[in-house]
């Protein structure tokens, strides 16, 4: 895993510096894999190991959550073998008008997949669709936990949390191999303690 967290650092997905978060408090991390859909090799690594971590759940159907999730999806789908279908963020108001892309019948066990978990807000948001077309979920699979209580919020909604990576362990890999000092991991892990949603 080391050799990935150290992937995920060279093609820009972990930055380190001063951003501003959609809360718009200010944060010395930000995450983005959105960038992976630039990098294939990667992308398809990310998929190896979102597969790895399918093998150990019971479900029948993938959803990618739009949109960060849906190529993090496709990718897990292509290396497990499992079908994928994913929710619209906006409902189209002409042809099918579906909420929901890809084949998929009531009554079937789907896996969320998405890129990061801060509070789960988004995840219990687009769970929401799949659940009201009958679908049942009952497990989200995501790259990185940024282990601010996501977890736990998920946990009190009824869903179980499973990740391939956490933002310490990514952390403490990256200073290991000399990518991040000791100063930059303790402050992340400061602003990480100072900013828990549950």
């Amino acid at each position: 895993m080391d050799e990935l967290y150290a992937h995920f650092f060279t093609a820009g997905c972990i930055k380190f510096g001063e951003f501003k978060l959609k809360s718009g408090i200010m944060s010395p991390i930000y995450v983005d894999f959105r960038v992976l859909v630039s990098k294939p090799e990667l992308l398809k690594r990310v998929g190896e190991a979102l597969a790895a971590k399918l093998d150990e759940l019971d479900f029948d159907l993938i959803a990618g959550i739009p949109y960060a999730g849906i190529p993090i999806g496709v990718a897990a789908s292509l290396a497990s073998g499992r079908p994928m279908i994913y929710p619209r963020k906006e409902v189209k108001d002409y042809g099918t008008a579906k909420a929901i892309e890809g084949e998929y019948q009531p009554g079937q066990r789907v896996v969320v997949i998405d890129d990061i978990i801060t509070d789960g807000a988004s995840k219990i948001e687009a769970i929401r669709p799949l659940e009201d077309a009958g679908l049942v979920v009952k497990d989200v699979l995501i790259v990185l936990d940024r282990e601010q209580g996501g977890g736990k919020i998920l946990a009190n909604a009824g869903y179980n949390l499973h990740s391939v990576g956490r933002l310490s362990d990514v952390l403490a890999a990256l200073v290991e191999a000399g990518r991040i000092s000791d100063e930059q991991r303790t402050k992340v892990a400061r602003f990480i303690a100072e900013h828990q949603f549950a």
